[in-house]
């Protein structure tokens, strides 16, 4: 990983787990790179069944690609967020999602 890409991995990373509000137009949940396999998966499942549309993610979908748990999960979780107001509590995941300033998923 780049000392760039690093640096602003762990200044997002300070700014998620100390709540420092961040003023922005465009904002992205997305999920921790250091996340268990297990804890990505449930979190593909507890959003798949709450209401957010996870077709994106299947296999034929727009995002299916790269078919990946992480990415899978990257993009659920945000699906969740974006439908559920862009508020502080739906990207938490139990401290498995980070906030991003680039889409995760290039339509």
């Amino acid at each position: 990983m780049s000392s760039k890409i690093l640096t602003v991995f762990l200044l997002l990373s300070l700014v998620s787990m100390h709540q420092i509000p961040v003023v922005t137009c465009r904002q992205w949940c997305m999920a921790m790179p250091n996340v268990s396999d297990e804890q990505l998966q449930a979190n593909i499942d507890y959003v798949c069944n709450n209401g957010v549309d996870c077709t994106p993610i299947q296999p034929g979908g727009v995002c299916y690609e790269p078919n990946t748990l992480y990415n899978h999960a990257s993009y659920a979780m945000n699906a969740y967020y974006q439908n559920h107001g862009r508020v502080e509590d739906s990207c938490r995941f139990n401290r498995s999602s980070c906030w991003v300033f680039v889409d995760s998923c290039v339509y």
